[in-house]
C-alpha cells in the first residue's frame, strides 16, 4: 500500500504531467488525428440529432411531458454523456491535429484533465451496462411495429455500445486507473437516488425493477437487482480494462501523431510501452 501513499491523486488517476506528451486522448494507432476528430464529431452529430429528433417526435405526438422525463433515465443520461464526450474529444483531437499540441488541455487545470479521464472511463463502461440491462431485462418481444421506437432503441441501446467499443479499440488510451472504479459505483448510487427522487416527486419508476411495491414487499427483489447491476459494472470495468490493455499489447504502442507534433518520434522509432500493473 505504500506505493499508493507516495503517489499524487493525479498519478493515481493516470494524468501525471510526465505523460502529457503521449496525447493518449487525442490519438489513434490506426487513424490520423484529423480523421479521428472527424469520426468523433460525426458520432456526436448523430447522437444529438437522435436526441432532438426524438424530442421533436414527442412534441408533435402529444407527449411533450416525456421530454422532461428523459432526464430521469439512466439510458438518456449516458447517451447525453457519450454525445458530450465525443464532442469534447473531437475538439481536443482537432486542436492537436492542427497544431501538434494539446491547446485546451495545456490551458486547463490538471483537475479537468483528471475529470476527462474519468469521463472516458464512464463512456467505455456504462453503455455496455445499458445495453445488457435493456435487452436482457426490460425489452419484451415482439419487435416494434413502428419505425420510431425501433430506431430509438437501436440508437440508444445498441449503437451506444458500438461507440464505446470504437473508443476502446481505436484510441491509444491506457487502461483505466483502478481508482475510477470507485467513481463508477458512486455515480450509480447517485442515479439510484435520482430514480427514487423521481418516484416521490413525479410518481413513476424509471425502471420497473426498482419498484419496491406499495408496502415494500418487493424490497428483496429490488436489492437483488441492485447487487446484480453492481456485479455487472465490475465485470464491464475489468473487461474494458483488459480490452484496452490487449489493444496496447497488440499494437505495440503504435501512435499516429500529428504532423505538427514537434515531440513525435523519429520514423521507425518504437513507442515505449507502459503497462500498468496492480501492486498492493
Amino acid at each position: 500500500m505504500s506505493r499508493f501513499r507516495n503517489k499524487s491523486i493525479y498519478s493515481l488517476l493516470g494524468v501525471d504531467s510526465s505523460l502529457d506528451h503521449k496525447h493518449v486522448y487525442e490519438t489513434s494507432w490506426l487513424l490520423p488525428p484529423l480523421a479521428l476528430a472527424c469520426l468523433r464529431g460525426l458520432i456526436a452529430l448523430y447522437i444529438f440529432t437522435t436526441i432532438f429528433t426524438i424530442w421533436g417526435w414527442y412534441g408533435t405526438h402529444g407527449e411533450s411531458y416525456a421530454i422532461g422525463e428523459t432526464f430521469s433515465y439512466f439510458t438518456w443520461l449516458t447517451y447525453w454523456g457519450i454525445g458530450f464526450y465525443m464532442l469534447t474529444s473531437a475538439t481536443h483531437t482537432a486542436c492537436y491535429a492542427l497544431t501538434g499540441r494539446s491547446m485546451l488541455f495545456d490551458r486547463w487545470p490538471r483537475a479537468l484533465r483528471a475529470l476527462h479521464g474519468l469521463f472516458y472511463t464512464t463512456i467505455t463502461t456504462y453503455p455496455f451496462l445499458v445495453t445488457v440491462v435493456f435487452w436482457g431485462i426490460l425489452y419484451s418481444p415482439p419487435w416494434y411495429t413502428t419505425v420510431e421506437p425501433a430506431w430509438q432503441n437501436i440508437s440508444q441501446h445498441g449503437l451506444n455500445s458500438f461507440y464505446a467499443l470504437l473508443e476502446i479499440i481505436l484510441t491509444t488510451t491506457n487502461p483505466h486507473p483502478f481508482l475510477s472504479l470507485a467513481v463508477l459505483i458512486f455515480l450509480l448510487l447517485l442515479y439510484v437516488s435520482l430514480a427514487y427522487l423521481t418516484y416521490h416527486t413525479e410518481g413513476f419508476y424509471t425502471y420497473s425493477f426498482l419498484d419496491t411495491g406499495a408496502h415494500g414487499e418487493h424490497s428483496g427483489k429490488v436489492a437483488g437487482y441492485c447487487f446484480a447491476i453492481l456485479a455487472a459494472i465490475l465485470v464491464f470495468f475489468f473487461l474494458s480494462w483488459g480490452a484496452i490493455w490487449l489493444r496496447r499489447w497488440l499494437t505495440h504502442g503504435k501512435v499516429k501523431r500529428s504532423l505538427r507534433d514537434s515531440g513525435k518520434l523519429a520514423e521507425g522509432e518504437p513507442e515505449v510501452m507502459e503497462f500498468p500493473t496492480l501492486r498492493v
